[in-house]
């Protein structure tokens, strides 16, 4: 069964705490979870880098029937290198930009991803955590929006919401990330920046692993652990913030305080995984300030724990969770959350 603490609901917390702000949360945080430590961030690099060159060796030399954990294992590996471009979107790997903006497009680049759309969107998914109206992290669809969608759309978003969640950062990583006419002004220039990188790294290194690997090289080599990096993105993502007891609301009825607290999921995950993936499932804090580096994240949600736990939502990663969540957490409704396809049909 999957372990849950039940919670207070977001109305109880506005009784008990009718004129709550962001701020009066973050004030009960001790400063020093806001510190930047550089020797702290460069051996998660070093972490990282030393797990992943252990994964492609071990990948090197495994026989046939140990490429599927050693896929796994070199995927779980590589989400490192996002959480530590993640921090550097964050502004909280260095106080130096320069440093933020080459450590986040270095460790970006092996997962073919642009540093600058990213943190702009992903910025914007923190400001407006949970809300229906502004989100545009995999916030759901309503049905009207369901019924009113092409045939194609309907069932990628289908797929989406269901058993192959696990693509579902692939489509938002190519659909959004290189666009950069969809920016404004500097932010324009950067996100093309972004993309080129990207883009001539990727026309100057697929060729040469087609040539020197083969078909076969680049799918075990980089496609296979590419995938296994965008499970642990999609699952994370859509654990977060997507699971039926937790509402979506709209911009009238939204609370910032309550949608970074109550709207955001502290999820525990096998030991391995927190540590390959820097601790990026302890996403309470990081969602009430982005300051706080990931290697601060557990001493700040000890402290959120002390003073707001009544209000948290805490579970288990388990497959009970993911089959409660792709069943479940289909459709916007208003009363109860969550409609799934099956129910909407019905209606």
């Amino acid at each position: 069964m999957t372990s849950v603490t039940v919670r207070p609901s977001a109305t109880t917390l506005l009784e008990k705490h009718p004129n709550l702000r962001l701020r009066d949360i973050l004030d009960t945080l001790p400063r020093s979870v806001y510190e930047i430590n550089p020797l702290k961030a460069w051996s998660r690099v070093l972490l990282s880098v030393a797990a992943v060159v252990g994964c492609y060796a071990l990948l090197a030399i495994a026989p046939w029937y140990l490429l599927l954990p050693v896929w796994f294992l070199t995927g779980t590996a590589l989400t490192g290198f996002f959480v530590i471009g993640h921090d550097c979107g964050h502004r909280s790997f260095s106080r130096k930009n320069w440093v933020n903006n080459l450590v986040g497009h270095l460790a970006f680049l092996p997962l073919i991803y642009p540093f600058h759309s990213w943190r702009i969107l992903h910025n914007h998914h923190h400001r407006y955590t949970n809300n229906m109206d502004e989100d545009n992290a995999w916030a759901p669809f309503t049905p009207e929006l369901y019924d009113d969608s092409p045939a194609f759309i309907k069932a990628v978003y289908r797929a989406i919401r269901g058993k192959l969640w696990w693509l579902a950062s692939v489509i938002h990583q190519l659909k959004l990330h290189f666009n950069w006419f969809a920016f404004e002004g500097k932010q324009r220039e950067q996100v093309r920046f972004s993309a080129l990188f990207v883009i001539i790294a990727g026309a100057i290194a697929f060729p040469v692993m087609f040539y020197t690997l083969g078909v076969w090289g680049v799918v075990k080599f980089w496609l296979i652990p590419w995938l296994g990096y965008h499970f642990w993105m999609s699952t994370f993502t859509l654990v977060h913030h997507t699971v039926p007891e937790i509402p979506f609301s709209y911009r009238d009825k939204w609370n910032e305080a309550i949608a970074q607290l109550s709207g955001t999921v502290h999820c525990d995950y096998p030991k391995w995984v927190e540590v390959l993936c820097h601790d990026i499932n302890v996403h309470v804090p990081h969602h009430l300030s982005t300051g706080i580096p990931s290697y601060n994240l557990r001493k700040a949600y000890a402290s959120i724990k002390q003073n707001w736990g009544e209000y948290l939502y805490e579970t288990k990663f388990s497959w009970e969770l993911m089959k409660a969540i792709t069943e479940q957490c289909h459709l916007y409704d208003a009363e109860h959350n969550y409609i799934s396809f099956a129910q909407h049909q019905k209606r």
